[in-house]
C-alpha cells in the first residue's frame, strides 16, 4: 500500500552558501597566518663538480685568485691586501683586473674562514661590476 500516491517527490538540494562560507573562513585563516618574508639575494651561479678530466688546452678567461685564510685576511693574486673594507677590496680587484671587462673571480677560502669574509669578497666583486664568481674546493679522498 502506497499512501503517498498523490504527492510528488521532493528533489534533494545542496545548499552552497554554508560551503562557500566555510571556504572563505579557511581562505582568510590561510592569508592571515602566512608569513611573508623578503630575503636579500645575491645571484650567483654555483659550479657543478665532476670527476672527469678537464681538457688542459681549452682557453680559460683571465682569472683573479682571491684567498681568504682562517683569520679573515685576504690575498689577491698572491699579493696581501692591507685593508678589509669593501671599498678597498673593490679598488684592489679593479687594479688586479687591469683592462679586462669581466674577469673570472676565483675564491679560495679556508674551511675555517668566516662566512662574512667570503660574503665581503663577493660584495666587493659585485661593486666592481664583476659577475663571474666561482669557488675552489677539495675532493675528499675516496670519492
Amino acid at each position: 500500500m502506497n499512501f503517498q500516491r498523490g504527492r510528488q517527490k521532493e528533489e534533494p538540494e545542496i545548499n552552497l552558501v554554508p560551503m562557500i562560507d566555510v571556504l572563505l573562513v579557511i581562505l582568510i585563516f590561510l592569508v592571515v597566518t602566512t608569513t611573508y618574508s623578503k630575503f636579500a639575494e645575491l645571484e650567483i651561479t654555483l659550479p657543478e663538480a665532476s670527476t672527469e678530466e678537464v681538457d688542459k688546452n681549452i682557453e680559460r678567461p683571465q682569472a683573479i685568485d682571491i684567498t681568504v685564510n682562517a683569520m679573515g685576511e685576504y690575498t689577491i693574486n698572491l699579493t696581501p691586501v692591507k685593508s678589509v673594507s669593501i671599498e678597498y677590496l673593490r679598488d684592489t680587484l679593479r687594479d688586479a683586473a687591469k683592462d679586462q671587462q669581466d674577469p673570472l673571480i676565483i675564491i679560495n677560502a679556508d674551511a675555517k674562514a668566516t662566512h662574512q669574509s667570503v660574503i665581503t669578497v663577493m660584495e666587493a666583486a659585485r661593486l666592481a661590476g664583476y659577475n663571474k664568481i666561482t669557488f675552489v674546493s677539495e675532493i675528499k679522498p675516496g670519492n
